[in-house]
Order: structure tokens, then sequence, then C-alpha cells
């Protein structure tokens, strides 16, 4: 099995997590990590560029909180590497395993005792460029620093849905709806279904309220023209990536590309809520 170790530095201190996980995987596993992250210790592991490692590895193993997680699951989605995530953040929906799980977890990969577990993503275009970017969790249109309000339209298959005024619109996919849209009053949506959850930011409206549109049918969003400095900024699993005007089209779709989350555990992701978020 060709195994990709992916880390991040940031949480896990001094390495000391990719150096316990090298060591469980060495000689059992053909190990693979990025050149800007060497261990340490001296291990029979690979370092080698992103775009070499995406097309080695046969599955990821991904040490962070579920941000580390959301970062790396596009690239993973699109070479078909289904990740399993070792938890050193603060909630986990993502990453399942605790560090000191993390050895019951590597022996059951290792011998195939786990489920894949799909989730859907978010195709997001602008202006039909043909760069695209594709995301997990959601995407985010937002107004940008100094700006007071902005307005947004929202359509599905071109028929109109809402005029959103305030802070912002989440389009969340149902992984998503445990982030920041369960923030903004977003419901929480089972992570295994297909649809859209579309949620205002600081709505400036007594009437809006998240609405669930689905997946099946297209969106398209355009920014209003009621205020004069109505700018935004788009970010996609909270990577901020361009700014936007009042002529730009945004269309989300559902992605092709589908992400496999590695599940060790038996809980289920109602269990998990309860105990994370309770």
């Amino acid at each position: 099995m060709k195994i990709a170790i992916i880390t991040n530095i940031n949480k896990d201190a001094g390495l000391l997590t990719a150096v316990r996980a090298a060591a469980l995987l060495d000689g059992r596993a053909e190990l693979y990590m990025p050149k800007d992250c060497i261990l340490p210790k001296d291990f029979n592991i690979s370092y080698v560029t992103y775009d070499e490692l995406w097309k080695a590895a046969d599955a990821a193993l991904v040490i962070g909180g579920d941000g580390t997680l959301l970062r790396v699951a596009a690239r993973c989605a699109r070479n078909l590497i289904p990740a399993l995530g070792i938890n050193l953040g603060k909630v986990g929906f993502l990453t399942e395993v605790e560090p000191d799980d993390m050895a019951d977890a590597v022996a059951r990969l290792l011998s195939g005792d786990y489920s894949i577990e799909k989730r859907m993503l978010l195709k997001i275009t602008v202006n039909g460029e043909s760069m695209s970017y594709h995301a997990l969790n959601d995407v985010v249109i937002a107004k940008t620093e100094g700006t007071r309000l902005i307005s947004l339209d929202l359509f599905t298959d071109g028929e109109p849905v809402n005029h959103y005024v305030g802070d912002g619109l989440i389009i969340a996919t149902p992984t998503g709806s445990t982030g920041y849209s369960i923030s903004a009053g977003g419901p929480v949506v089972d992570p295994r279904m297909n649809l859209y959850i579309s949620t205002p930011i600081c709505a400036h409206m007594l009437s809006v309220r998240s609405a669930i549109l689905p997946a099946e049918k297209s969106l398209t969003l355009r920014l209003g023209r009621d205020y004069e400095e109505n700018s935004a900024i788009i970010s996609t699993d909270g990577e901020r990536q361009r700014f936007i005007s009042p002529e730009d089209e945004i269309v989300i779709t559902k992605s092709n590309y589908e992400f496999e989350l590695i599940r060790i555990g038996t809980s289920s992701f109602y269990s998990t809520l309860i105990s994370k978020l309770s």
C-alpha cells in the first residue's frame, strides 16, 4: 500500500505525531511525504513534490484538525485518494481518530478493516472561466473590509430564490453544515446527503432564513447594485480566492468528484454531533 503522510506543522509540534505515524507504517507500506516536511528521524520515506505525491499515493494519512483535511480534500478527490484524519484540532468532525488511537487505526487501514464515506463537493466557477474551485465544506461570498453591506441575488437553474442584504452568503455542503454555516444559524444536515445549504451572514432583513436547495440544479450568484461600494470576496473552504464585482457571475454546481473519507470507528455522525457541539 502506498500512503502519503501529510501533517500540519503548526499543530504537530516537533512533527512528533508524524514521526509516530511513520514509525507505525515504516516497512509495512510505501511512504511518501512532501519535500517541505522532512522528519527529524530516518525512515524509508520518499520525499516528493505535491504533484508527485498525489500521483503516487493509494491513501492519505492527514494529521491536524478539520481545516488541515479541508485544505487537501479537493486534491484527494481529484486523484481518487481516500483520506484518514488524525485529530490534533478542537472539533474533529472529519479527523475522527485521536492520536492515542492511531496505532489501532493504522493497523486497520493496512488490513483493509475500514469503510469509505463519500462526501459531496461543490464546483465553483466565475464568469465561465476555465479555472474552477472545488470545496468540501462551503463557498462564502462576503463583503470586503470597509464595506458596510452588500446585496446578493441567488438563482437556481435561472429561477430567482432570494435577494439578500447583509455581510454575505454561505453556500454549504452537508459536510459544511457543521462549519461556518451552523454558526450563522444554518441547519445541521447528514453529511451523506447531496444538497446545498444557503445561509445568509448577518442578514439586514427580518424574514431571511437558511434555504435547502437540490444539488441536481445549478446555483447562480450575482452581486446587486443596491450599494455604491458593492464589492465582495470569494472564499472556498476558508481560503480566499478572488474579488468579485456586480459584473461577475458565480455558478455553483455539484462537483463530479467525491471526497472519500476513511472511517475507522463505529460512532455515527449524530453521536459525534452531540459529543462535539453539546
